[in-house]
């Protein structure tokens, strides 16, 4: 009884302050950090994230959750800071924002999702908390603690902190006197929730998604303490936010569903990339042979199969598949693309590039497509085709590293070791390596002793480097 009473009060706050979303305006009056501090401190939380986690560079996944969460930051007139999204290799319910707008989801989740409104709906929520400005407000700027220290603290809030380096952050903290308490509270929660419907609902999207979603990761909470998922752990009151959800979605039928057009196979595209590709492999045989059972003619559960075969260096039953499923989709460039991949694992050059090619000229923003392109020119000794292709990819994907790292190759395979050294630093500092980022920038300074506008370039880079290596 206790429980449904404070459920039912936090339900009727939130319903009378969701009248009043308008008045929060640019979400800076409460804010203890400025955009500027936290930018840096985003900085910092980024060069942690990306020694503890696996961070997925696959376009056609990254790609597809950053379009959906941009079209829900551009119902935002002027938000504070670019967001930027992520997926990270780990299976586990978790998705969680980071300072100045970093925004984070796990694969274990996304395969858990049925459709692109659950993903919006979390997406959504994420988006709030950063507009909200709830990192910064429960930043307490009398605490004397350095971004730097206060970066590793959030990444163990949101990532789990190993028995060493909790120690460590802790000893710290209780030998100055201080305490710092950074998962978020009850009101920044609902206050996400709410923000977070007006910005999904103005998007097209419905509302019953995210009550969805939640309902799925609370029923992980039923095994034990020890099973309890992530996302429970620094979003606290989930059992208050479905209530509250329900009876705002029963309030307001006519955005229970979405609104806007949504092509569902992009959806189930990217879910099954992420169970063929980033899950357990035994799971993900037994997930597509259980659809299967249910439908031979589904094309997308042939493609998954091929993507987990070719994971498997089962080159021969990859093939199999990726054919089937080009027979039911003879016009998908995606399915196309992967069966090019797979001619290229097996070394089958002269397929993989006629593959390639077809899909390259039917779909020119297929990044991979350019890549493999790119791959098998290098293979073939096409060293200034794949120079072009990587170049011209460079120019529509700037932050796709496997493409920085074989440019480099390329260069450096054509004897222009400056530009090689140069690539090579680029893509090691974006790695987070930073040791080895500073000796390649401070080679290629060497080689463009002629060029002084690239010294200067190579220059500002080496000063962006922190100075006490990774």
């Amino acid at each position: 009884m206790p429980l449904v009473k404070s459920v039912l009060t936090v339900i009727l706050v939130t319903v009378v302050t969701l009248s009043h979303a308008e008045a929060y305006g640019s979400f800076l009056s409460h804010a203890c950090l400025t955009t500027a501090e936290e930018e840096v401190l985003g900085r910092e939380f980024m060069r942690n994230v990306k020694k503890r986690c696996t961070i997925i560079d696959d376009p056609s996944i990254t790609g597809y959750v950053t379009k959906v969460g941009q079209q829900i930051v551009e119902q935002h007139s002027s938000p504070p800071f670019r967001f930027r999204f992520y997926v990270v290799k780990e299976d586990i319910y978790n998705a969680f924002a980071a300072p100045a707008g970093h925004v984070f989801i796990y694969t274990g989740l996304l395969a858990a999702m049925e459709n692109e409104e659950e993903l919006a709906g979390i997406l959504a929520h994420e988006i709030a908390h950063v507009l909200c400005r709830h990192i910064s407000e429960r930043i307490d700027r009398s605490k004397k603690i350095g971004l730097a220290t206060l970066a590793g603290v959030l990444t163990g809030v949101f990532l789990g902190s190993s028995p060493t380096v909790t120690g460590a952050i802790t000893t710290g903290s209780i030998a100055a006197g201080e305490s710092l308490s950074l998962s978020y509270s009850r009101e920044n929660e609902m206050e996400a929730d709410q923000v977070g419907l007006k910005y999904l609902t103005k998007a097209g999207y419905g509302g019953e998604g995210l009550l969805r979603i939640l309902h799925k990761i609370r029923e992980k909470n039923w095994f034990g303490s020890k099973q309890i998922p992530s996302y429970l752990m620094t979003h606290p009151a989930i059992v208050a936010r479905m209530g509250y959800l329900d009876t705002w979605i029963q309030a307001h039928p006519g955005w229970r569903k979405s609104r806007r057009h949504i092509d569902r196979t992009d959806f189930q595209k990217m879910r099954i990339r992420v169970i063929a590709l980033y899950g357990d492999t035994m799971s993900a045989h037994n997930f597509f042979d259980a659809q299967l059972r249910k439908s031979r003619d589904d094309a997308l559960i042939y493609y998954g199969k091929g993507l987990l075969f070719d994971r498997e260096a089962k080159r021969t039953e990859a093939v199999k598949n990726f054919k089937q499923a080009v027979e039911l989709r003879p016009f998908d460039t995606d399915i196309l693309r992967d069966l090019g991949k797979t001619y290229f694992h097996m070394g089958k050059y002269g397929k993989a590039q006629k593959t390639l090619s077809e899909v390259v000229s039917a779909n020119s923003k297929d990044v991979e497509a350019h890549f493999l392109l790119g791959r098998v020119q290098m293979e073939t000794g096409d060293l200034n085709g794949a120079l072009e292709t990587f170049r011209a990819l460079e120019k529509k994907k700037a932050n796709y590293l496997p493409a920085i790292y074989y440019l480099a190759q390329t260069y450096g395979k054509l004897g222009k070791l400056s530009e090689a050294h140069y690539g090579l630093g680029i893509y090691y500092k974006q790695k987070g390596q930073f040791k080895i980022a500073r000796f390649h920038l401070e080679r290629a300074l060497g080689l463009f002793a002629d060029n002084q506008a690239r010294q200067r370039e190579i220059n500002k880079t080496l000063k962006d480097l922190p100075q006490d290596g990774n």
